[in-house]
């Protein structure tokens, strides 16, 4: 009894490639890096608020 074993579909070489690198998006848009500016601002912002809520008056 023989085997007979057909020969697999060539794969694509360009696709190897595509996956070792590393893609997708490159960073965060421009309104997500203002909306995070934004933040950190009203974060900051609201610190020293706290800030000078908590010392005592003269």
């Amino acid at each position: 009894m023989k085997f007979q074993i057909t020969a697999r579909k060539p794969r694509n070489p360009l696709v190897a490639a595509a996956r070792l690198r590393v893609a997708g998006a490159h960073g965060p848009s421009a309104s997500a890096s203002r909306l995070q500016a934004r933040r950190s601002l009203q974060r900051e912002l609201g610190d020293l608020r706290d800030a000078d809520r908590r010392r005592p008056s003269p």
